[in-house]
């Protein structure tokens, strides 16, 4: 009887003998391995956010020592260096663009006839301006400087580059693939940095766009990617994508089809690939494996797989860019 109830009860805990117990209820017990196999998510979540704060605070470190290394090569203390280069460098703050930012964001300004306004939104647009030109500083001294970074990213994420609609040269030395939702504002937003991307490093990086519709929250959506992908049977993906993005979120079925028209799509051919669904397996595929991969909003961005989150400011994508070219020089 001892033998036989040892056996039974190995054959029905579903803990591996190599698993460690993490507690035990009655004869089951609960490995630390299932516990974690349980919220893969969260955990996977919070490695992200663990290393993010690593690999900023050792941006930090390698910007400092730059500065002080240059500051030392001219004779001068990195104050005045940051005087020089990034405060008397930056551009200065119009009239234009106080008054702009003002009527662009009056429904979120609390006071917005506050007469010290105008000096609080010109400190807000000169403090944005000093820290891009201090980036842009820095990314020159890091150029012309050895600076070698050890630190791995352990949240990488494999993603298949060959799916999708890829704008910039094949042999690119780093690939930006995207989860997108047409309806998203904040996709919208995104897709303008990522234009400003491709011009910058030019040959260097390559676009892949992947459907990501949020229905509940866009439902409009899925039939714009839908409809994408029908302009992209005739040759014309990027145009109607930039087209979407354009008028977004007038993405009705009726402008839509519209907006084919604009492009000088057949309409006859757009229309019966549009009405009849024939792309809704292959954006719900796209859906799919953007959920497997870890997206749970849009924007999502994979930098050579490395996880991006939101419409960030352009500096976030830059420095993945700029480790990765360093890491894999374009010939």
């Amino acid at each position: 009887m001892f033998f036989s109830r040892a056996a039974g009860a190995a054959q029905e805990s579903p803990v591996k003998s190599k698993e460690t117990p993490a507690a035990k209820v009655g004869e089951e017990i609960i490995s630390l391995e299932e516990v974690q196999r349980s919220l893969q998510t969260e955990l996977t979540q919070l490695e992200r956010e663990r290393h993010r704060l690593i690999e900023e605070k050792l941006e930090q470190l390698v910007a400092q020592k730059l500065l002080a290394a240059e500051a030392k090569r001219r004779g001068i203390s990195v104050d005045d260096l940051i005087k020089q280069e990034v405060s008397g460098k930056a551009p200065k703050v119009t009239d234009a663009e106080v008054d702009t930012f003002i009527i662009q964001n009056r429904g979120r300004l609390s006071q917005p006839d506050n007469p010290d306004l105008r000096l609080k939104v010109w400190e807000h647009l000169n403090s944005q301006k000093v820290s891009q030109q201090r980036d842009a500083y820095i990314r020159t001294l890091r150029a012309n400087s050895e600076v070698t970074v050890y630190l791995e990213d352990p949240t990488t994420v494999k993603v298949d580059s060959g799916k999708g609609f890829a704008r910039g040269a094949k042999d690119a030395a780093v690939t930006i693939v995207e989860f997108s939702d047409f309806q998203c504002p904040f996709c919208q937003s995104a897709t303008a940095t990522m234009h400003q991307l491709m011009s910058q490093y030019a040959g260097k990086v390559r676009w892949v766009f992947r459907d990501f519709p949020i229905a509940n929250l866009h439902p409009l959506a899925p039939k714009a990617h839908e409809a994408a992908r029908c302009a992209a049977d005739q040759g014309k993906f990027w145009e109607y994508h930039d087209l979407l993005f354009e008028r977004s979120p007038r993405l009705g079925p009726a402008e839509l089809k519209q907006y084919a028209r604009e492009l000088k799509l057949g309409g006859e051919d757009f229309d019966k690939c549009f009405d009849g669904g024939k792309n809704q397996p292959a954006v719900a595929s796209d859906v799919e494996e953007g959920v497997r991969l870890g997206a749970s909003g849009t924007p999502t961005f994979f930098i050579n797989c490395r996880m991006l989150i939101g419409a960030q400011p352009i500096s976030a994508f830059q420095k993945i860019i700029d480790s990765e070219l360093a890491k894999n020089p374009p010939r």
